[in-house]
């Protein structure tokens, strides 16, 4: 067999653990495509993805394509001439793109496929109370994340795990699961295997602002995992009623406290070194946030700056 060309495609921080992977492999980089410069912040400035920086670094060719149909695009990743691509954390592909080098195009998806199919997958374990999740490569076809497996490494999650805990384990484990991948691939030495659909599948859809607040009715252990599962982006966040200010406030790292109590769900309890919201069969205990206009600090920090009256509640 050929030796292998690659393109490979991506954007964020979980994409470069995967390409700097490769580079370091020695593997041939034919291309990387990635998303075009975006404006950020309050100067606007254009901000480059994680991938294009590291591209840069390493003197990888780079395209960034508004339009993936776009003729002249298309000609420039043809003339890259792979025999390979690989997709990860980028775009849902149009055909006529994955379906253009000799031995395919095949994408890293952070779940146990057919598990999980979606933007968010990390999150939405944690957020499910998952104990086990993984990696999976596979071949793209027309729709998402729906393509035959080729490879499946697992992974454990701990029950203090948040995103960023596992995000780093699964980019560190998928960068192997790539390269067994494309060791295979170049072998021949590999059997895909369709994905079964089944009544018990979890989807990863995208996660939305209004989708992060906490709803402190909740069961104890699914409002932990809740908080967990959003940190520590995009954040849960809920609404401090504090006398008559209204105060969003986010919650990035919090703990669980079992107990009876006959409070309000919401009721905060609270110290000068302690704060916790009474639910349901106990309290959750609040650790790090981030009041509205203020950075995110550890409990401690803000009950110092903070005056919270007798019938202070979130909600």
């Amino acid at each position: 067999m050929e030796a292998l060309r690659i393109v490979f495609m991506g954007t964020p921080d979980f994409a470069v653990g995967i390409l700097e992977q490769l580079v370091q492999k020695k593997y041939t980089i034919a291309g990387v495509i990635t998303a075009p410069d975006r404006p950020a912040g309050r100067g606007r400035k254009l901000n480059e993805s994680a991938v294009k920086q590291f591209a840069v670094k390493h003197g990888l060719k780079i395209l960034q394509p508004t339009n993936l149909k776009n003729e002249d695009f298309l000609a420039a990743l043809k003339d890259l001439n792979a025999n390979i691509q690989i997709v990860v954390a980028f775009r849902m592909l149009p055909k006529v793109v994955w379906n253009m080098p000799k031995y395919g195009t095949f994408n890293l998806h952070a779940s146990l496929l057919p598990q999980y199919r979606g933007a968010a997958p990390i999150n939405w374990a944690i957020i499910n109370g998952e104990t086990k999740t993984g990696v999976t490569t596979f071949f793209i076809d027309e729709k998402i994340d729906t393509g035959e497996i080729i490879l499946q490494d697992e992974a454990t999650i701990n029950f203090t795990d948040n995103v960023a805990d596992l995000h780093d384990r699964l980019m560190h484990l998928g960068a192997t699961t790539v390269i067994k991948t494309l060791q295979r691939i170049q072998e021949g030495n590999f059997n895909t295997s369709k994905q079964e659909n089944h009544d018990d599948l979890k989807l990863a859809h995208k996660i939305h602002r209004e989708t992060c607040e906490i709803d402190w009715n909740r069961p104890q252990v699914d409002i932990y995992n809740f908080i967990r599962g959003l940190s520590p982006y995009p954040a849960s966040w809920t609404t401090l009623y504090n006398a008559d200010q209204q105060t969003i406030t986010k919650i990035y790292k919090a703990n669980i406290e079992k107990a009876e109590h006959e409070l309000a769900n919401g009721t905060l309890v609270f110290s000068k070194k302690e704060l916790k919201v009474a639910v349901q069969h106990g309290y959750i205990l609040l650790e790090e946030m981030q009041l509205q206009g203020k950075k995110r600090m550890h409990v401690k920090d803000v009950l110092n700056g903070l005056q919270l009256q007798e019938n202070a509640k979130m909600g």
